[in-house]
């Protein structure tokens, strides 16, 4: 009996690991230090923001005027929506029940692509199009943003968009890497991958794309909704 609960365990510890219990602290010690980091990464940027802000405020005002914030606030509500079922994801995994988490991970994708096609089919390209994109052809058409063509002050305005598209920019990437590992995961659990003793894959998952929705939580008051 002995040796068959050993073997039992075995099935699911990496060989570098005395036991499941060590496994689960060491990728979980992992996966919060990486998130750390991610933190720090966005940190640095919103403290920027923070900075310009305050010493530019017209600027970013007339900036924030332009953004098309039902637009963003209809994305705002995707990426929650998302989150719920990364949760649910998340729930099957830990119950083992494959065909749910596949099904909940579709529905976080398509969710995400919802996010995705808003953002790169209404909201960049106008603004590219449009001359508001920065650096040397920085010069909004006065017909599609006027307020934006009148202020007076375009080199703060210019840092405004920067701002704006590097950091949408790098939320958005992070979000593609997150269908990568959605994908992986599918194909887990289409085979039957996860269960109540296997299912730390999907946590991780889960976790990261909460980080995700978190960062766009804040994304969105700050160049949507500034008065």
């Amino acid at each position: 009996m002995s040796s068959a609960v050993t073997d039992e365990k075995n099935e699911f510890l990496s060989a570098h690991f005395q036991n499941e219990e060590q496994e689960t602290e060491a990728c979980t010690l992992g996966m919060w230090l990486f998130l750390a980091q991610e933190v720090m990464f966005f940190g640095a940027m919103f403290c920027a923001y923070a900075v310009y802000r305050w010493m530019y405020f017209d600027a970013f005002l007339a900036g924030s005027q332009s953004l098309n914030w039902v637009l963003g606030g209809a994305n705002t509500v995707f990426l929650l929506l998302s989150s719920f079922t990364a949760a649910m994801a998340v729930h099957s995994a830990q119950t083992g029940n494959n065909r749910k988490v596949a099904r909940f991970l579709w529905a976080t994708l398509v969710l995400g692509a919802i996010f995705l096609f808003i953002k790169w089919t209404y909201e960049w390209p106008p603004k590219i199009q449009y001359g508001v994109f920065p650096g040397m052809n920085f010069n909004p058409d006065a017909h599609h943003y006027p307020g934006l063509a009148a202020f007076a002050d375009k080199g703060h305005l210019q840092l405004f968009f920067w701002l704006y598209f590097v950091m949408t920019g790098m939320h958005a990437l992070h979000m593609v890497i997150g269908f990568g590992v959605i994908l992986w995961l599918i194909w887990m659990a289409n085979h039957n991958h996860f269960g109540p003793r296997r299912y730390l894959q999907v946590e991780f998952f889960g976790l990261y794309w909460h980080f995700v929705d978190i960062v766009w939580v804040f994304l969105f008051p700050m160049y949507y909704l500034v008065t």
